[in-house]
């Protein structure tokens, strides 16, 4: 048995799930065999057949994960999502392990399971940053409300009855408004989440920019928009029209009356994540959409 005893790795899945619980147990056991120590919350714990080595936390809080060199999570988007909160908080990588459909967060599928816990053993992985966004509500002239987002933050209509008036907004000076279902502020990680949905540009990871999408605009100009990682991106929701809502990762939601300003900038701190493997974007494109790319030939030679 490898020596491991000061290493610890923190397990957040998704319970609610069989095949998370399963593949917690088989995680667990395969890292306790190898001497590191894993920690869980309590409330978690009681949902997953852990044995009794198994470190448990009662409060989530950033500071349940010190002393831990690695998030590893089990779920769909929504857990991957929970984690990275988890991740950008503490500041310990977080690897997932994709148990639901798309899973771009995800560096693993529940197949992988044995070269997860190899890889993280061997310590065989590498760390990379990924960009968030900085969320400021203005309410006549006043912060009333600030958030964050991995993936995006989603000015949306709060009722189906009417759409949602605004005027969009980039450094400093208006582009254009018109009533829609909503407007989504990206990441280039978000790209593949709710802007591809509203039909936005898939970004690769590596670029860095700001995304604006407008979801079902009722209007001839309502592009979407990719602007510098430094432009601060604004939403102005019109007074005369009844509130909006503002979602962050579609997990933290507030209300947003007439008169709102949603403000989206580059996020002052990163969320970091753990790979495996140096495929590429462009192959785990193909795999998560399953493209057709047969008859490709490759470059000539």
């Amino acid at each position: 048995m490898t020596q491991n005893r000061a290493r610890t790795v923190f397990l957040l899945a998704h319970t609610g799930r069989p095949a998370a619980i399963r593949s917690a147990e088989l995680v667990v056991k395969g890292l306790l065999r190898e001497g590191i120590g894993v920690r869980v919350l309590e409330y978690e714990a009681a949902d997953l057949p852990l044995p009794e080595e198994v470190q448990l936390v009662k409060e989530a809080t950033p500071q349940c994960l010190d002393g831990c060199e690695l998030l590893i999570v089990l779920g769909g988007d929504g857990t991957l999502l929970r984690g990275a909160e988890f991740a950008r908080a503490s500041g310990v990588p977080m690897l997932g392990v994709n148990l639901g459909r798309v899973g771009f967060l995800a560096e693993a599928e529940r197949d992988d399971l044995d070269k997860v816990v190899d890889r993280v053993v061997t310590k065989a992985y590498e760390v990379e940053e990924r960009m968030t966004v900085d969320v400021v509500v203005h309410q006549n002239g006043n912060i009333v409300h600030t958030d964050w987002a991995l993936n995006e933050a989603a000015v949306q209509k709060a009722g189906a009855e009417k759409l949602l008036e605004v005027v969009l907004e980039i450094d400093g000076r208006p582009v254009t408004g018109f009533g829609c279902d909503g407007i989504v502020l990206s990441t280039p990680t978000g790209s593949t989440a709710y802007a591809f949905s509203a039909g936005g540009p898939v970004v690769w990871p590596e670029v860095e920019a700001l995304l604006m999408v407008p979801i079902s605009a009722h209007a001839l100009f309502a592009k979407p928009l990719v602007t510098s990682p430094d432009s601060v991106l604004a939403v102005e929701v019109l007074p005369h029209i009844p509130p909006g809502v503002l979602w962050c990762d579609g997990r933290r939601t507030v209300e947003l009356p007439p008169g709102a300003r949603v403000e989206v900038r580059r996020g002052a701190v990163p969320v970091r994540l753990a790979r495996l493997h140096h495929a590429s974007f462009t192959d785990r494109l193909v795999a998560k959409f399953a493209l057709p790319v047969s008859g490709w030939r490759g470059a000539p030679h």
